[in-house]
């Protein structure tokens, strides 16, 4: 919103080895891998620095970053910490942190090379340039009126696939006309509960709520209501899927110059059979 209301420049640095780049806060041993066991058996590795999937790994790394950003004269988010901003020679950078990948968004050409260039002072990165995909969602730019796009088609296609939908009859809404679920929709059956075991609901619920916090907000009102692994919530989650094949290049799209949004809502409260 930010990017697009202000008409900031988008890019996009990788870090290289990036769990590397920060000391462990304990002392953390290990078993020495197949192949390259040094003084025979009994002895262990001492990690002098963090690894992908050690317990303190991710919050080591977090908190090295923090620290380069802070003498780089960033400021942290107070409504998210991997949000960092900063305004050096009138020239404003926000950045956005996803483990090893950063999303910038700088004022001038100027102020993203700076930016780029301070970070590689501390870390080995990759150059990605302008920003094209994210953590699986395309990202759009519409030159002339700055818009911004945000889809994930390919994961649709994906989602689709896994699930045995490909090749489902589009529907044109996300929920059937005039149904009401409930938390009492469960299996009443032994015979029921069987057949729902291998049903892969909560794998596809899973994948619904990823894509409807992302980039499909239409999805919200119906990925909400399916919170009961019955039959009835399982035809009901097929229905969307089927809504998603139908509007697979379907996306959101960031634009205006004012940061206040508008929201609108439609309550029924007398249609929830739980309340």
């Amino acid at each position: 919103m930010i990017a697009a209301s202000r008409r900031l420049r988008l890019w996009q640095i990788d870090f290289v080895s990036t769990f590397l780049n920060s000391d462990n806060a304990f002392k953390i041993y290990m078993e020495q891998p197949k192949g390259f066991e040094e003084g025979g058996e009994g002895y262990v590795w001492k990690l002098n620095k963090t690894l992908y999937g050690t317990m303190q790994g991710a919050h080591d790394w977090a908190e090295n970053l923090d620290k380069t950003f802070e003498g780089q004269g960033y400021y942290k988010s107070k409504a998210d910490p991997q949000i960092q901003s900063r305004v050096c020679e009138d020239k404003f950078t926000l950045t956005s942190t996803w483990t090893d990948d950063i999303l910038g968004a700088s004022s001038s050409l100027e102020g993203e090379n700076t930016a780029k260039e301070q970070l590689s002072a501390s870390y080995k990165i990759k150059d990605l340039g302008e920003v094209k995909l994210i953590l699986g969602m395309r990202v759009e730019r519409d030159r002339k009126t700055g818009d911004i796009k945000l889809s994930q088609q390919a994961y649709c296609e994906r989602m689709l696939q896994c699930f045995n939908m490909a090749k489902c009859s589009p529907t044109s809404t996300p929920l059937p006309t005039g149904l009401t679920l409930s938390i009492e929709d469960c299996p009443t059956t032994v015979e029921e509960a069987k057949e729902m075991e291998n049903t892969p609901y909560q794998e596809a619920l899973g994948s619904l709520m990823w894509l409807q916090i992302a980039t499909r907000p239409d999805l919200s009102y119906a990925v909400n209501l399916l919170h009961n692994p019955g039959k009835t919530h399982w035809n009901a989650l097929k229905h969307i899927l089927a809504y998603i094949k139908g509007t697979i290049r379907y996306g959101i799209t960031y634009a205006g110059e004012d940061l206040n949004p508008t929201g609108y809502v439609d309550s029924d409260f007398a249609g929830c059979r739980d309340t």
